[in-house]
């Protein structure tokens, strides 16, 4: 299917990257590009294996009708004028993920998650705990390895183990899993779709290709994940906080199948929404035969996933927190719950025009808000609304320098931004490391 065809990659990072040295070894005519500069050993590496790579913000020139597909970068939106150009022209568009699935072998199970949060956090646990009882068990998506870079490495009658966002769901199309987990769904990403009904409906492809005998896996107490899946086909297994179902919680304890798994005692992450993840981890794993004690063992120790309500230090009686993955208010909302004691909330990022009222419920316990960034003036009169003290600072430097100047023994200092990152930082990976070592300079 991808060979001896002539691509267009429209967006290097890394998936464009590993697409293109994939592509590369079977025939293709390749062109790549990018508006930004590039490692310069990438850039190297693709043009000694004849890729033809244009740094240029003149994109929509290099496109013509002699290409086959677009392989389009899933930051990009659908309404970019080389895109459209494109589908003018007739050319396939597609992701790396949908171009790099038809390299897979056929008898590969796969398992992808979704939702509007906590994608993360689920993927991981069920890889690590798939991994404790099998050999062939394989990371990838959106986090851990771009699958282009995997695939060829992914052996007959293996697992992959696959976090989906929204973004790469826009361009997917025979791309199918076994078994879709969809964790909940809240007004996230309008800025990139423009409605909520689209965002939704990008979301609502984790199911493509479903049949009966692929499974399901739907937070029962989300009423948009029950109307979304309405009329899927697939075979349905629910969890839910309150209704005993598939996967349930009940005296401090999750169920599966009216069996107790473990125990919150048992589990060293907190919180209802981890305690969420869990079940939803639990359905999957089970559909693979594993052991409670394995579910139990991996989850006494684990901690949760970088930048994700990550302890960071403690200095003078002061915790500090990295959530910089808080990239939407429902995100902070989690975060917010999580602590009882006084906290220092540090946030800002992109403005997207959304508006932050909603975080009014949840700020009883915040005794400042340090903003910073381009929504800092929206924050400062969110705060003012609700009669929390409020500073405003320029950057994120600044912002831990503030938070520490004010910070008293017992409070918690919680960088979870309840924006995207790319205000000022490439990735909400970039700004999470920038604000442990700005902590751990604070010694």
């Amino acid at each position: 299917m991808f060979e001896n065809k002539k691509i267009f990659i429209f967006g290097m990072a890394k998936s464009g990257y590993e697409a293109a040295k994939l592509l590369s070894k079977y025939n293709n005519e390749i062109l790549i590009t990018d508006g930004k500069e590039q490692d310069e050993n990438h850039v190297k590496e693709l043009t000694d294996l004849g890729v033809k790579v244009e740094i240029t913000t003149n994109q929509i020139d290099l496109i013509d009708n002699t290409f086959d597909y677009m392989i389009k970068n899933p930051g990009i939106p659908a309404n970019n004028p080389v895109v459209l150009k494109a589908k003018e022209l007739g050319i396939k568009i597609i992701n790396e993920i949908e171009m790099a699935y038809h390299f897979l072998p056929k008898n590969t199970k796969i398992i992808g998650i979704t939702g509007s949060n906590g994608k993360t956090t689920t993927t991981t646990l069920i890889y690590e705990i798939l991994k404790r009882k099998y050999e062939n068990v394989y990371l990838g998506g959106n986090i851990g390895y771009p699958l282009s870079q995997i695939v060829n490495d992914i052996k007959d009658n293996s697992i992959l183990v696959m976090e989906i966002s929204d973004h790469q769901l826009c361009d997917m199309y025979e791309f199918k899993t076994n078994i879709s987990l969809l964790l909940n769904l809240v007004h996230a990403h309008i800025d990139f779709h423009g409605t909520y009904e689209i965002y939704k409906a990008m979301k609502k492809r984790i199911f493509n290709n479903h049949t009966n005998t692929d499974l399901a896996i739907l937070n029962h107490d989300n009423s948009d994940v029950l109307e979304l899946t309405n009329d899927i086909v697939s075979t349905k297994k629910y969890f839910s906080k309150t209704d005993k179902l598939d996967a349930y919680i009940e005296n401090d304890g999750i169920y599966y199948n009216n069996e107790l798994v473990l125990k919150f005692s048992d589990i060293k992450l907190k919180g209802m929404h981890n305690y969420e993840n869990i079940m939803a981890c639990i359905l999957a794993v089970k559909e693979f035969d594993v052991e409670n004690e394995i579910i139990k063992e991996y989850l006494s120790t684990f901690k949760g996933v970088e930048h994700r309500i990550e302890y960071v230090d403690t200095i003078n009686g002061v915790d500090y927190y990295n959530d910089s993955k808080s990239t939407n208010n429902e995100a902070t909302m989690t975060a917010l719950k999580t602590f009882k004691n006084p906290t220092i909330l540090i946030m800002g990022g992109l403005d997207r025009n959304i508006p932050f009222d909603n975080l009014a419920d949840y700020v009883s316990n915040v005794k400042a808000i340090v903003c910073y960034g381009e929504t800092k003036n929206k924050i400062k009169e969110f705060a003012d609304n609700n009669s929390v003290n409020c500073y405003v600072l320029e950057n994120l430097n600044e912002a831990v320098n503030k938070a520490y100047e004010i910070a008293e023994s017992g409070d918690t200092v919680l960088l979870s931004p309840a924006c995207a990152s790319w205000d000022q930082f490439k990735t909400f990976e970039e700004r999470g490391e920038l604000f442990k070592n700005l902590v751990k300079g604070l010694r």
